[in-house]
């Protein structure tokens, strides 16, 4: 596969960096030759200097033999004139382009998807905003993905010292906890992560990846030590994109919301556009002001201004003042293992988000969605299981899956499945896969329709 990827920066890199680790062809093009200078000192990609704009620029990095295209420059003009010579050059070519401005995407979106030949639109602050409302229905978990329409959750949850499931085996929970349906997919320990066994022991201070259907997810958070958590009492810190589309969806519910923002005429804005969000001028590391507006009192203080290491400090203050939870937006993936060894353990990452968007377009089979785990060691793919490929056919404890590759759901029809070593994937099948980086183009190939078969 050949992907060529305009723009080099967080997004671009971190893209490349994934594909290149296995073995995909990937041309990156940039202005800038500093940024390029990074790409091949520290990845195996070729590398173009010059505006992904430029029709010559683009045929010199090969975009005419590229399978995939993605434009994900900072410039959103750039990315959609670059996506217009891509489709002229190289018709039918799955393109991808990250956009900003809420008026390309809220305009009739249509004009842009059908002129320009799309296969979809990056809109990193949208999905942020469908992450953080996940985050805010599991007020427990620490991350949360949703596959098979929402049926089947993946929830991450911190283990404390005072969980009951701290020195026991996997073994012995799965006996404690009965007929309830769940797996533990995976165990982040000290940013190494476990594909675990039945005899791994869960430890204080891991972060635990349970498989479980939505109706069982309490139960599941349960037994990890997360009772159900209410909440009421709502800080937003921030009244961008982010912060105001955040604030709209939580309107809709029966949540208090107060948002500060430290711009006077951003917040004269944000007023007209929403209802019952209290707007607050100031700066969201001034404790005064924290502590006027009751900080302790908030069950979830939401840190998203565009300058991550405000919200780094303002979720910190927020914690010290005693707010029960906070949610910190970091813009720079570089930066996320710091904030975890300082204990903002709920990040959220626009660059992140499009990265998994990227990848579920990306993948080869009939990938529905694809979902990078903290860490960055593994994703979680939901795909559709074809006739004719590797998947299907005979018990997974049979399947020629690599080590790190596991079947932790699947869906059939109307019935899902938390599946054992001798469950058979069936044609047309939703299934779940969490696999390593290393295990990755070995999935995509048991995915993948067999043309032998024919």
């Amino acid at each position: 596969m050949k992907v060529v990827i305009v723009g080099g920066g967080e997004v671009g890199f971190h893209i490349a960096h994934r594909l290149a680790s296995e073995s995909k062809e990937v041309v990156v093009i940039d202005k800038n030759p500093e940024v390029l200078k990074r790409f091949a000192e520290l990845l195996d990609v070729k590398t173009v200097q010059g505006s992904g704009s430029n029709p010559r620029i683009l045929d010199e990095a090969g975009v005419r033999d590229a399978e995939t295209f993605l434009a994900v420059t900072d410039s959103d003009e750039t990315n959609l004139v670059a996506s217009l010579f891509a489709d002229a050059m190289a018709p039918g070519m799955v393109k991808l382009v990250r956009i900003r401005n809420t008026d390309y995407t809220h305009y009739r979106p249509e004009l842009i998807e059908r002129f320009l030949d799309i296969e979809h639109i990056i809109s990193p602050d949208l999905e942020v905003v469908k992450i953080l409302e996940k985050l805010m229905r599991v007020p427990n978990a620490e991350e949360i993905s949703e596959f098979a329409d929402g049926r089947i959750q993946l929830v991450g949850i911190r283990i404390q010292d005072d969980c009951p499931a701290v020195g026991k085996d996997l073994i012995e929970l799965r006996k404690k906890t009965g007929e309830l349906r769940f797996i533990v997919a995976a165990i982040l320990r000290q940013n190494r992560l476990i594909i675990p066994t039945g005899k791994s022991h869960v430890r204080s201070g891991d972060l635990i990846y349970c498989v479980c259907e939505k109706p069982e997810m309490n139960r599941v958070l349960e037994v990890f030590g997360s009772g159900p958590v209410s909440i009421r009492n709502v800080l937003i810190i921030g009244g961008g994109n982010v912060g105001l589309g955040l604030a709209m969806r939580l309107e809709k519910s029966s949540l208090h919301v107060r948002l500060i923002e430290k711009d006077r005429e951003k917040c004269e804005s944000l007023a007209e556009k929403l209802d019952h969000t209290i707007i607050l001028n100031g700066d969201g590391t001034d404790q005064e002001l924290l502590e006027e507006e009751n900080i302790q009192g908030m069950d979830v203080v939401i840190s998203v201004t565009g300058d991550e290491e405000n919200n780094i400090l303002s979720s910190l203050l927020a914690r010290q003042l005693g707010a029960r939870r906070t949610i910190t937006r970091i813009n720079k993936i570089a930066y996320m293992p710091i904030a975890r060894a300082i204990g903002l353990g709920n990040i959220v990452s626009p660059r992140l988000s499009a990265v998994n968007t990227i990848l579920r377009h990306i993948r080869r089979g009939k990938v529905l969605s694809a979902v990078t785990l903290k860490g960055e060691e593994a994703e979680v793919l939901e795909a559709v299981a074809q006739e004719h490929s590797g998947i299907v056919g005979r018990p997974l404890k049979d399947m020629n899956f690599p080590s790190g590759a596991l079947v932790i759901a699947a869906l059939r029809g109307d019935k899902s499945l938390i599946p054992s070593g001798d469950t058979v994937i069936q044609p047309q099948d939703r299934v779940i896969i969490l696999a390593t980086r290393k295990a990755i183009p070995r999935v995509e190939r048991e995915l993948m329709v067999k043309l032998e078969y024919f």
